[in-house]
């Protein structure tokens, strides 16, 4: 993530606990980054998904000062890349149970909550957990991002990756995987997982992948989540400005 906009987001672990009270008194957005650590190919960080899903919320409270950005959630549910080294997989019910119990604690403080997921292998959990939650009248959203491109470790992620740290990709390192549509392989991933399809654990082909690429794709989502935001809740806070 360039400085720029890290400097201009709001992190809600380095204000006290009466500013973070007086934001929430002003209506301010709490925007949660639930990323993973798995395997991205023999090129990316295991810290990709989470690199993204901090990216987006950064860019957003850059854009918006009605946005605080909670710390990264690192562990997801990553069961299908069981067999990678370094894949940390906390599993489905496990991750519905965190976001759960911390929604219900932040929403002691923040009256809307957004959780910005950057690994699709986590929809499933959240959307439970927001069920739940806004069962009990709790204004939480799931936002996961979507763009055209690779399913996994491909030319989409490796460029996005080049635009936020760019020293972390080994792109000497970057080749192809399995390159076949998803739906086409679907069922042996639901059964076997990534390595039952790619030896490397890449979907798709990160040839071509470039920062400039990357920038526009981070671009878009950031636009996304920003219009998406905008049609959860189009009326403004009406309780003051600021602080």
């Amino acid at each position: 993530m360039s400085e720029s906009v890290a400097d201009h987001s709001v992190d809600v672990a380095r204000l006290t606990s009466p500013e973070a009270g007086e934001r929430a008194a002003a209506g301010v957005i709490l925007v949660v980054p639930v990323g993973a650590t798995e395997q991205h190919g023999p090129h990316l960080p295991l810290s990709t998904d989470t690199d993204i899903a901090v990216a987006l919320c950064a860019r957003l409270s850059a854009a918006r000062p009605d946005v605080l950005v909670a710390p990264a959630i690192p562990y997801g549910s990553s069961g299908e890349h069981a067999g990678f080294a370094g894949t940390l997989s906390i599993g489905q019910a496990a991750l519905e149970s965190l976001i759960v119990e911390l929604c219900r604690s932040a929403t002691d403080s923040f009256d809307r909550i957004v959780l910005v997921s950057g690994h699709g292998g986590n929809l499933e959990p959240l959307r439970k957990a927001e069920a739940l939650l806004r069962g009990e009248s709790r204004d939480v959203r799931v936002y996961l991002p979507r763009y055209r491109g690779d399913p996994h470790a491909g030319r989409a992620e490796t460029s996005m990756q080049l635009a936020l740290r760019p020293d972390s990709v080994r792109t000497d390192l970057a080749v192809a995987g399995d390159t076949r549509p998803l739906p086409e392989i679907l069922p042996l991933l639901r059964t076997g997982g990534v390595r039952a399809v790619s030896a490397n654990g890449v979907l798709g082909d990160p040839a071509g992948a470039s920062a400039k690429e990357g920038t526009a794709l981070l671009d878009q989502l950031t636009a996304d989540l920003n219009e998406q935001i905008r049609l959860w809740w189009p009326v403004a806070s009406a309780k003051g400005p600021l602080p």
